[in-house]
């Protein structure tokens, strides 16, 4: 069964573009290291919650979306395959001049219990 990394992250609004730019660069190498699918969600309709929600989450700011993504992998081996991999690469050097604050992230590994087709 497949395996699944989250992630949530709080995105200034005025980095939009240069996150797509940063995404499109970096989730291209999650796809050359096994990954089968990787999608990055721009906040559209995120309601604020009474307990908690995704804006309180990772502390977003007023000038600030929330991004919800992930990264499909064929299985946990290959996901941890591709993780060692991914964070070996050199090309993770630049992945430091990032356009949100990563201490703010979210993320984690994510075994599937329900999968319906699309």
């Amino acid at each position: 069964m497949s395996y699944v990394d989250g992630f949530v992250i709080a995105v200034p609004n005025a980095n939009r573009e240069s996150f797509i730019k940063h995404a499109s660069t970096f989730d291209a190498i999650f796809l050359e290291f096994g990954a089968t699918r990787v999608q990055e969600c721009w906040a559209d309709d995120v309601p604020e919650g009474k307990l908690t929600d995704f804006r309180r989450a990772v502390q977003a700011k007023e000038d600030e979306s929330v991004v919800f993504s992930w990264v499909e992998w064929p299985d946990k081996v290959t996901r941890d395959a591709g993780m060692e991999k991914f964070m070996k690469d050199p090309r993770m050097e630049a992945a430091s001049d990032c356009p949100f604050d990563g201490k703010r992230m979210i993320f984690g590994g994510f075994a599937p219990v329900v999968s319906l087709p699309a």
